[in-house]
């Protein structure tokens, strides 16, 4: 277990697929920031979906994604809709 799983919303799958492109500490999550991680993560999992790109933020700002406040949803999902 790395220390990304301890974040909330990193299971087994966002955490393998987070160190595949090169993500292997929450510090490095931070740095890089939801968006660009997400759109690494795009690149080797075509399926990637908003839910994902909403727990990554959710995991940066140590919070479960469900309670992202609704303005940042929707920023996230409009960034979403231009890059699936």
């Amino acid at each position: 277990m790395s220390e990304l799983s301890k974040l909330p919303n990193i299971g087994k799958e966002i955490e393998r697929q987070l160190i595949a492109v090169g993500i292997s500490q929450p510090s490095e999550l931070v740095k890089m920031g939801s968006k660009n991680a997400w759109l690494k993560i795009k690149a080797i999992d075509d399926s990637a979906c908003i839910n994902r790109l909403y727990a990554l933020e959710g995991a940066i700002l140590g919070m479960r994604w469900h309670d992202l406040p609704s303005d940042l949803k929707k920023d996230l999902k409009d960034f979403y809709i231009l890059n699936k």
